[in-house]
């Protein structure tokens, strides 16, 4: 990879003698950060160790660009716990017994565990940990979709525009099971050619790359199969079964199957999305969700490990944050979310001691964005530190309303506590940004770690996924150990110390997937990466 393009225009915040500090009443004895392009850039694979903990590595001493968590904990915070600080997690739901997790877990001290009595009077019997307001709820539709089924129910712009989408992916859909069926039928023709060739139909892909034949019908079919191996699938059979999911979901689109259900009347009889009061009370304290082998909390439970798992206790992942407590709060279904749902769920953690709030989902048709408007505007009044997932489309939000987000398209930001966050690579140069990111100048604050990000899943295991939804926990982590470390500072400092106290360069980057290429100060509020290093000696400053 050609890095020549990198100029020395790398800023820090340059830290040198006595730092006083703020809230926790310590110091911090800093030299001067030197110029980041005097680094070698890291041109080797990562090894596993740094693939695992990349998020935590420093891009000047380990030429790959981190957050310089290790760096913090080494020069700035050892020994230093801080306050504890309450992180809410709106999301899927939480393994809250994972070997990682079940110590930093917030429990509510004023509720008695299974008495069936609202103890501390805030509406929700026994909320121990958090709440679950999806109830039973996992399958779900996307919001465009819901809109077009319920259009009767709704305001005519707002069905026109999910309409409008609801028709292109009809469209869409007749091209795509045609594709699917194709393709299918090649991956078909080719097992047969192969499993006669090699005398057994459950062969590997080693053993198709094996082949050698001077047959152009078993060379053809090699080709075919070793192609599709190639995009990560292990068996022809999982081939089948990932094209057969697909040619299913756009069967189902084409026959109207999307707007037959409605996953919430179904679980929650009576609880319409479309009619909301604050302080209303619905769904129970199943944290994880229905599922007893809690696969519907796997993206919560790997959201809060990036946060919070358990630091330096010789289990799996480490957490950017340390002396923090996870409100678990389960809002996300695997379908869109609701606007209901989530402004509930920010209230709760608003009114029941959460400093950040992390929230890893969004989508782009809302019937009721009002809510949640109001609902961040209130988490602001609570001094409430809300940090957002920026998208995985590869799209420029500045151009494309996104939800949740704390502005209308084009217009001013309705508070000073939302903080969205895009996704960088581990890949120092034009690709650090993942191809699937979210940008805007306006609408993006600053970019965080989120591809192949090493972290819990439910039932005590561990593997690594990406997304945007990872950078956002990442930096919700950092905030998190700020707001811990100098609980007098507000959430709109929090956000301002990590959107001024990250990394930048002046170099073009490849966004959407490689389709162009824009300066990095162009496509980002801060023109900043997120570094907690930095980040703790401007808040020492202020």
């Amino acid at each position: 990879m050609n890095y020549s393009f990198i100029k020395k225009t790398m800023l820090t915040v340059a830290a040198a003698g006595m730092l006083a500090g703020c809230g926790s009443g310590f110091t911090i004895v800093s030299p001067p950060i030197e110029n980041i392009d005097s680094t070698p850039i890291k041109t080797t694979a990562m090894s596993e160790v740094e693939s695992k903990n990349w998020k935590d590595l420093d891009l000047q001493t380990d030429t790959i660009p981190g957050m310089s968590v290790n760096k913090a904990y080494a020069e700035i915070l050892k020994g230093r716990m801080g306050t504890t600080t309450v992180v809410a997690v709106i999301d899927s739901g939480i393994d809250i017994e994972h070997e990682d997790l079940d110590d930093v877990i917030w429990t509510n001290e004023d509720e008695i565990p299974g008495n069936g009595i609202d103890d501390d009077k805030n509406g929700f019997i026994d909320d121990v940990h958090g709440w679950n307001f999806l109830g039973d709820i996992v399958a779900e539709n996307l919001e465009y979709e819901r809109i077009v089924r319920d259009k009767a129910m709704l305001p005519a712009d707002i069905v026109a525009k999910a309409q409008k989408e609801y028709d292109a992916k009809l469209a869409q859909a007749t091209q795509s099971k045609e594709r699917f069926e194709g393709i299918l039928q090649q991956i078909v023709e080719a097992d047969k050619v192969v499993s006669a060739h090699l005398g057994k139909s459950d062969y590997t892909p080693a053993e198709v790359a094996a082949i050698s034949s001077e047959d152009e019908t078993v060379t053809n079919a090699k080709g075919t199969l070793s192609f599709f191996f190639g995009q990560g699938l292990e068996s022809v059979a999982q081939a089948k079964e990932v094209l057969g999911e697909y040619i299913t979901d756009a069967t189902n689109l084409l026959n109207g199957e999307k707007l037959k259900t409605n996953y919430r009347e179904d679980a929650m009889p009576g609880n319409s999305p479309y009619s909301y009061t604050v302080g209303e009370v619905w769904g129970n304290n199943e944290y994880s969700g229905p599922d007893p082998e809690k696969k519907d909390a796997l993206h919560g439970t790997h959201v809060a490990g990036i946060i919070a798992a358990e630091r330096d206790n010789g289990l799996g992942s480490n957490g950017v944050a340390n002396n923090v407590k996870i409100m678990v709060l389960r809002a996300v279904s695997e379908g869109d979310e609701y606007d209901k749902d989530i402004a509930a769920a920010i209230r709760y953690a608003a009114d029941n001691g959460a400093k950040v709030i992390n929230g890893s989902f969004g989508k782009y048709h809302s019937s009721n964005p009002e809510w949640v408007w109001d609902a961040i505007k209130y988490a602001e009044s609570k001094d409430v530190l809300f940090v957002n997932a920026a998208g995985n489309e590869g799209t420029d939000t500045d151009f494309t309303q996104v939800y949740p987000q704390d502005q209308e398209l084009a217009g001013p930001e309705i508070s000073d506590n939302f903080l969205t966050v895009g996704a960088l690579a581990p890949s120092y140069g034009a690709d650090m940004v993942a191809g699937f990111s979210n940008y805007g100048k306006s609408t993006v604050d600053v970019f965080g770690p989120g591809v192949q990000i090493y972290s819990t899943f439910p039932l005590n295991e561990y593997s690594s996924i990406s997304g945007t939804s990872m950078a956002s926990p990442a930096v919700a982590g950092v905030a998190a150990v700020i707001r811990s470390q100098f609980p007098k500072l507000s959430a709109s400092q929090v956000k301002h110390i990590i959107m001024d106290s990250g990394l930048t360069t002046m170099a073009r980057v490849n966004v959407g997937g490689g389709a162009d290429t824009k300066p990095f100060q162009e496509i980002t509020t801060s023109g900043k990466m997120a570094n907690l290093y930095n980040a703790l000696i401007m808040a020492s400053k202020m």
